[in-house]
């Protein structure tokens, strides 16, 4: 999987980044800007961009699917960082996942080596990571049974660090980094992990499915991008994760910070899953709308997502801000801004 070279790059270069409006690629480029190099964003024309209101880049409008604007966008950088994704467990059209998260990926990477880009780092997943089949921690040796990819997100995503692998064999100069949960501040979106915390904060939350999550401060995962640039190995990939927790130990930690009570009842999983069928379905049939129960995330919970991130603490120096921290951040950036 691995050619095992390691670049230690500190000299200042210009960097692309995509994805820089989004919750980690806004993070990304706040860590970027701040260690000195000279940066350069693609961001869709129609992109939310108040995520870099402040930050002196040079903004490219463009998208994955557009050939010119990868081309014009990786011209004279030394360095990509590559975030953008199109994230989220449903889409009225699914098809949306593989253009965007494949095609576009193996796209810009093409545009990068023809442009001779010295050095990336492609944000993947976690859920490209697979999970032992017996139950227990994943690791970066693993990747994911057929079971586990639950969701075009997912299978989108595991289906573009393969191509991304194929191509590390080849040459293509690339680290890959597959963040866990990240929370924090500047979640404008939300994301899904944001939604979680949203609504246990607007006492949404009346029960729960216990499952196992990995969560970080979104900080943390930024620090781990930059490091992946300077230090990381050549077609390796790296887990940047922190603490290992059970659904009902995040909500504990939210109550402590909100004084919000936690859901007490907890719902079996096989019963949550047929409605999860059917408000999937009216999503897609009738109201064209998010469904409040996404099958995909219905899914995921079957698992325990819980992960061994030794390496990227080892071999990046991955930061470890403490959870309660992150979600304390998270918590008081959602009320300022009017979430909850």
């Amino acid at each position: 999987m691995s050619c095992g070279v390691r670049i230690a790059l500190k000299i200042l270069m210009k960097v692309l980044i995509t994805g820089s409006s989004g919750f980690i690629g806004s993070a990304v480029t706040r860590a970027v800007v701040a260690k000195g190099d000279d940066v350069r964003v693609l961001v869709r024309p129609r992109s939310d961009r108040r995520n870099l209101e402040g930050m002196q880049v040079e903004t490219i409008d463009g998208d994955l699917q557009d050939s010119h604007s990868l081309k014009k966008a990786v011209t004279g950088c030394q360095g990509i960082y590559h975030v953008a994704a199109h994230y989220a467990l449903w889409a009225q059209d699914p098809t949306t996942f593989y253009k965007v998260n494949v095609e576009g990926t193996k796209q810009l990477f093409q545009a990068a080596q023809e442009a001779g880009v010295e050095r990336i780092v492609y944000t993947s997943t976690i859920g490209a990571i697979g999970l032992p089949a017996d139950g227990g921690i994943g690791h970066e040796g693993l990747f994911p049974s057929e079971g586990q990819l639950s969701g075009d997100y997912k299978r989108s995503k595991f289906l573009a660090e393969q191509e991304v692998l194929k191509m590390a064999k080849k040459g293509l100069p690339v680290v890959i980094v597959n963040p866990t949960a990240p929370v924090g501040e500047r979640d404008v979106k939300p994301t899904p992990t944001g939604k979680i915390i949203v609504d246990f904060m607007k006492r949404r939350m009346f029960a729960y499915i216990e499952t196992g999550m990995n969560l970080i401060d979104v900080d943390d995962v930024a620090l781990g991008h930059v490091r992946a640039m300077e230090r990381g190995r050549i077609g390796e990939r790296y887990i940047l994760g922190n603490q290992n927790l059970l659904f009902h130990e995040i909500c504990q930690m939210l109550s402590e910070l909100t004084s919000v009570p936690a859901p007490r009842v907890r719902l079996p999983w096989k019963l949550i899953l047929p409605l999860a069928h059917v408000n999937t379905w009216i999503a897609n049939h009738v109201t064209h709308k998010t469904p409040r129960i996404p099958l995909e995330g219905v899914r995921m919970a079957k698992y325990r997502m819980h992960y061994d991130c030794t390496k990227a603490r080892k071999e990046l120096d991955l930061p470890q801000t403490s959870v309660e921290t992150a979600l304390d951040k998270a918590v008081r950036w959602f009320r300022q801004h009017g979430y909850a």
